[in-house]
């Protein structure tokens, strides 16, 4: 049994609330006594809480490249990719035109005038930018100059519902026809959702190069500057800080997650395993 004195700090990305809840379930049983302050949240947000001084033992963000922008290798020396995703629009069986909406016609069908539908803050949550990317690509994709510009005018203020839980929030009352997420969060809030194009929706690595044409920019971790991220497809990475109280236990949770059992967990919540 480990002493009742050691608490692993973990920070990670809103998206994999279920995943850390369930490996944290298992690490205990296999470290009982060991005490874990946990924490969900907007992955770069995340980051900069660590380039701001806060000390955590790991962190699990939604987007890997974050780890080569932010924190590499002044505060975390390694970071292991660990799941893939895709962009999806989720809905409710509430959400108007839900029995018409495919993935032929997802584009007119939210752009109708009384169809609402809503995206994350590009500038908390990988989501958010990866978001607009489809877009762009979108617009690439179908060859309809300006559906970038359109969806973006058409779309509810990404200030309104910038995180995951805000928007499947909104989902759940009805204020939101439909959101653009992670395949991952709807099937692990039992939503259905739309599939969109493998050539847009960010889930393929043999169209990197296709993506890579989706540019956004977003704040840098120096205050006033900013940084234009290009499409990539969608990979989750975990890391261990280089301040860690506790480096051992950390690698051996971050063993977990990229182990069997971590695997098992992945695809359980709807996460593919890398």
């Amino acid at each position: 049994m480990i002493g009742s004195n050691k608490v692993l700090r973990i920070i990670y990305a809103a998206a994999l609330q279920q995943v850390m809840e369930k490996c944290l379930e298992h690490f205990y049983k296999q470290n009982s006594g060991l005490k874990f302050e946990i924490e969900g949240i907007g992955s770069r947000e995340g980051a900069k809480r660590l380039l701001s001084g806060e000390k955590y033992d790991i962190i699990a963000l939604a987007d890997q490249a974050l780890f080569a922008e932010l924190l590499v290798p002044d505060l975390v020396e390694n970071y292991f990719v660990f799941a893939a995703d895709q962009i999806v629009i989720g809905y409710d069986r509430s959400s108007r035109g839900s029995k018409e909406i495919t993935r032929e016609n997802w584009v007119d069908m939210l752009l109708k005038p009384q169809v609402s539908f809503a995206r994350s803050d590009h500038h908390l949550v990988p989501r958010g930018y990866r978001t607009l990317m489809v877009w762009q690509l979108a617009e690439i994709y179908y060859s309809r100059p300006g559906l970038y510009s359109t969806l973006e005018a058409a779309c509810i203020p990404y200030t309104t519902y910038p995180k995951s839980l805000d928007l499947s929030s909104a989902l759940f009352k009805g204020k939101v026809d439909y959101a653009f997420l992670y395949s991952s969060e709807a099937k692990q809030l039992g939503l259905p959702y739309i599939v969109l194009p493998t050539k847009i929706n960010l889930s393929n690595p043999a169209y990197a190069d296709f993506y890579d044409q989706a540019t956004v920019t977003v704040e840098s971790k120096i205050p006033g500057k900013n940084v234009i991220i290009h499409g990539k497809p969608i990979e989750f990475a975990i890391g261990l800080s280089k301040d860690s109280q506790y480096p051992e236990l950390a690698q051996a949770f971050v063993d977990l997650l990229t182990g069997p059992e971590g695997s098992s967990i992945l695809e359980e919540c709807g996460l593919i395993p890398c």
